[in-house]
């Protein structure tokens, strides 16, 4: 192929259809109309020999060549942008910009507030938006979308098109009515599933069986849900002054115990710790901006 007569923007063109997988805003996101778009395709699907994207009932679907070529042309516009971009660096201290994160109720609580903070010393002209994670596809679907620019959480799915960086590890800890707890410091395996639990299920209704259950079952062994609760902060304070026992991720129980009047004990079941990831597409390493932002989250999570 006679790299001459290649137009560089029918790369920009399928970089944007592959991750809207939509011609009209696909085009609009490159700066074409509708019609235009489509006769971008059109010299797509005869540069490359294939079809590229087919309609479907949600949306266009990218074909097997598609998929093969989207790392690699991702990868490549990259490089370029990054040898056409501005040749100052990005500074934080005067920067004027606005970014928006969804992230989990551990996100919002743990990860959050740092990072507010380390926002405001480093970087006050910038802007932040903070989004709820209710359905995690549909939060993955956004970030693919350009609607956000990172998610940050523990369980998030990702696909080809999202990278995924692990920020920490988490474990779960018991939490219990620290009057109660005085009188017996640890909760053995039968004071635990003997003794009614407190459980955060975002949805209602008794939640989905966890980690938690699945090593219980394991065991033989099955615990009372006696309170269902919404709000994650809301369960240390449910449990105070109660026998009511729960399972939490240990930073948020930490984090309330004192204010709520309950103590952190440990779990008297092994049960595997899970990561608080943070995702975003590989088009966030092409803008300096988010660059930054990036690596701020991962600095103020090495903390935590």
């Amino acid at each position: 192929m006679n790299l001459a007569s290649v137009d560089l923007n029918l790369l920009v063109a399928f970089e944007a259809l592959m991750e809207e997988r939509n011609v009209t805003r696909a085009g609009a996101r490159v700066g074409l109309a509708q019609p235009s778009m489509s006769s971008v395709l059109t010299r797509l699907r005869a540069l490359f020999g294939d079809d590229l994207f087919v309609r479907s009932a949600s949306g266009m679907q990218p074909t097997a060549k598609a998929l093969s070529l989207a790392r690699p042309i991702s990868e490549a516009l990259g490089q370029i942008r990054g040898v056409l971009g501005p040749g100052s660096a990005f500074d934080p201290a005067t920067a004027r910009r606005r970014m928006s994160i969804a992230v989990t109720d551990y996100g919002d609580l743990v990860v959050v507030p740092p990072l507010v903070a380390a926002l405001r010393r480093e970087a006050p002209g910038i802007d932040l938006v903070v989004r709820p994670i209710i359905d995690p596809a549909l939060s993955v679907a956004s970030l693919e979308h350009g609607d956000v620019d990172a998610l940050i959480g523990g369980h998030l799915p990702a696909t080809t098109r999202i990278t995924r960086t692990r920020l920490f590890e988490e474990h779960f800890v018991c939490i219990r009515d620290a009057r109660r707890a005085r009188q017996k410091a640890r909760l053995s395996k039968d004071d635990y599933t003997r003794l009614p639990h407190a459980l955060f299920s975002s949805t209602g209704g008794d939640g989905l069986p966890g980690a938690i259950d699945t090593v219980l079952a394991r065991h033989g062994r099955k615990r009372r849900t006696a309170v269902t609760l919404a709000h994650v902060v809301a369960v240390p304070f449910a449990v105070a002054g109660t026998d009511l026992v729960a399972t939490m991720a240990e930073r948020i129980a930490r984090r309330f115990a004192a204010s709520a009047g309950v103590s952190v004990v440990p779990l008297p079941y092994d049960v595997e710790a899970f990561t608080i990831d943070l995702l975003h597409t590989r088009r966030a390493m092409t803008d300096p901006a988010l660059r930054w932002f990036i690596e701020l989250v991962n600095r103020v999570c090495r903390k935590l």
